[in-house]
């Protein structure tokens, strides 16, 4: 017997939509929760057009533009919540298009898998989900495998539509404060130089996390502890989490690397994950709630890193300045995925975007009609940036930015690791990075 998934109602009427909208093939995203006894599907998105589409008709999907919208959903989940597979409309025979859906699948966990700061643990399910479906007879076939078995055969799947699967899921939220220092390479023009630094950064503070201590309302409470234990069936649950962070011991010492700038990342985040309502435990807790912070806190600093670099790219070139200045992250918007349960997806605000901007991102990326009112903007609000040298306050983001020269080939460039030489201060629930030269 295969693994059995409960899908949303509101899934199937999705999908008999695109059935009668569209004139040929489409692909999508399921998106979900996984359990060792079962898989619950909440919510499924299309691929959206490509406006230069190089894949020619009758040639199947486009695999890169697939994985590369599966990359994006991915990071607008949040704990919890997962791609658990991919669905394909077209009246091709299901049996034909068994190998382009494996195809898919695997493209698309490699790349959502490359941007994990986390390594998966031993009851972390392995198994991802295809869909074929006829827009004709409406038949449906559901199969598995194992992505993490590159020899993995289709295993048939039962599929299951229900309403209110998620309506009564738990929801775990905590803030944290961030405070990071990741030294930068001397080339600081080399982008993939940058972002294996990055990495391997985020990658030791990562391991602070998940070496953290786990508080829920204040207590730590066993691994095996069931959250909704002598509570109502179907009933709701709100948790307030704590993360208590020992500071890495090489902050306290003096250690000295050669680089070529920093970056710091300070201010407070909120992380939110959603558990189901099938005996639920603390350690379930814990490992969804971890992970949500490592993936905002990465996605963030991604976002913001790509668009520098993308500036400066614009504006010099090749040449020989780095843009320094005090950046405010993106801040996390969330959105409620049904009028009824708690389950939000979320998207990230930088300051000069305006909601509306966030809800054609949505519409876009995840198929959501949202109006800007029904966005959830209270859990982060912009940051406000104290001016060094004791200055007043700024009310707004930092208006002055500075330029400063890029260190030669030849220069020699040394960090005290444990002392930051600039700070990005914050002063209500947002985060910053601080890109500096040294």
């Amino acid at each position: 017997m295969g693994r059995g998934y409960i899908v949303e109602d509101a899934v199937e009427g999705y999908l008999s939509k695109l059935c009668q909208q569209q004139a040929g093939p489409v692909t999508g995203l399921l998106i979900g929760q996984s359990s060792a006894q079962r898989d619950f599907v909440v919510m499924a998105t299309r691929t959206p057009q490509r406006e230069e589409s190089t894949a020619a008709a009758g040639n199947g999907p486009d695999k890169d533009w697939v994985t590369e919208h599966a990359r994006q959903v991915s990071r607008m989940l949040p704990g919890g919540l997962s791609v658990l597979g991919v669905f394909y409309i077209a009246e091709a025979d299901a049996k034909d298009t068994l190998t382009t859906l494996r195809q898919l699948l695997f493209a698309v966990e490699n790349l959502i898998s490359s941007e994990r700061l986390w390594s998966l643990a031993d009851d972390d399910i392995t198994d991802c989900v295809t869909l074929h479906v006829n827009p004709k007879t409406r038949k449906t076939v559901c199969r598995t495998f194992d992505v993490k078995d590159p020899k993995s055969t289709a295993k048939p799947a039962d599929w299951k539509y229900q309403s209110g699967v998620c309506s009564s899921w738990s929801t775990v939220s905590c803030c944290l404060n961030v405070d990071m220092l990741v030294p930068l390479p001397d080339n600081t023009n080399a982008t993939e130089s940058m972002d294996e630094c990055l990495k391997e950064g985020l990658k030791v503070w990562a391991h602070q996390i998940e070496s953290g201590v786990f508080l829920m309302d204040g207590k730590k409470l066993p691994e095996e502890t069931e959250l909704t234990a002598g509570q109502r069936r179907n009933v709701r649950q709100t948790y307030t989490a704590q993360l208590l962070i020992t500071p890495d011991e090489r902050r306290l010492t003096d250690v000295v690397q050669r680089c070529g700038g920093s970056v710091s990342v300070r201010g407070a985040i909120h992380s939110r994950a959603y558990l189901h309502s099938n005996k639920p435990k603390a350690r379930h807790a814990e490992k969804l709630l971890k992970r949500d912070v490592l993936s905002t806190v990465a996605t963030r600093v991604q976002m913001l890193l790509d668009e520098l670099l993308a500036v400066e790219g614009e504006s010099q070139g090749r040449g020989h300045k780095l843009h320094t200045d005090e950046q405010s992250l993106p801040r996390r918007v969330f959105c409620p995925v049904t009028e009824s349960g708690p389950v939000c997806v979320c998207d990230y605000q930088f300051g000069d975007e305006g909601l509306c901007e966030v809800s054609d991102r949505l519409k876009e990326m995840l198929d959501i009609d949202v109006a800007v009112e029904d966005l959830d903007t209270r859990q982060e609000t912009t940051a406000q940036v104290t001016e060094r040298e004791g200055e007043r306050e700024a009310a707004a983001e930092p208006s002055v930015q500075t330029d400063v020269e890029a260190p030669e080939s030849k220069r020699t460039n040394f960090i005290g690791v444990a002392m930051a030489s600039a700070v990005a201060l914050l002063a209500t629930a947002a985060s910053m990075l601080y890109l500096s030269d040294v």
